[in-house]
């Protein structure tokens, strides 16, 4: 595989460096972004080939981000990867799982992550 650039978007640095960590072991180049308008900003300085994105953020969630890019023909292609714990989230916050299910995103990885079972649908996507 040539070496890829995948985006990890998620307002936990904890778990940003983590998923970066395990992405470069396996052969990636990583950005990192702290919340959706910093992903959002990452993405226009340069095109990844796939983003990590996490669901509930600061500023930009990842619902917004993912519809704003699937909606872009120029950032359409990009594969997307929703980390979520919006299932366990939903009974106290505003997120629903028909906001999930409204966006275009091509895969789902519920938290706490197997970060082997996203490196498969990382690498599956790639």
């Amino acid at each position: 595989m040539d070496k890829k650039y995948v985006l990890v978007v998620d307002d936990d640095p904890d778990l940003v460096e983590t998923v970066a960590m395990m992405l470069e072991s396996k052969g990636c180049e990583v950005g990192r972004a702290y919340d959706g308008v910093e992903g959002e900003e990452s993405i226009k300085e340069r095109r990844p080939d796939l983003v990590v994105l996490d669901v509930m953020m600061p500023r930009k969630d990842g619902y917004v981000l993912c519809a704003e890019m699937k909606a872009n023909p120029e950032l359409s292609d990009i594969p997307v990867v929703l980390l979520t714990a919006v299932g366990e989230a939903v009974p106290t916050t505003t997120y629903t799982h028909a906001d999930g299910m409204s966006t275009e995103a091509d895969d789902y990885i519920a938290k706490p992550i197997d970060t082997e079972g996203l490196w498969g649908v990382v690498n599956n996507l790639l």
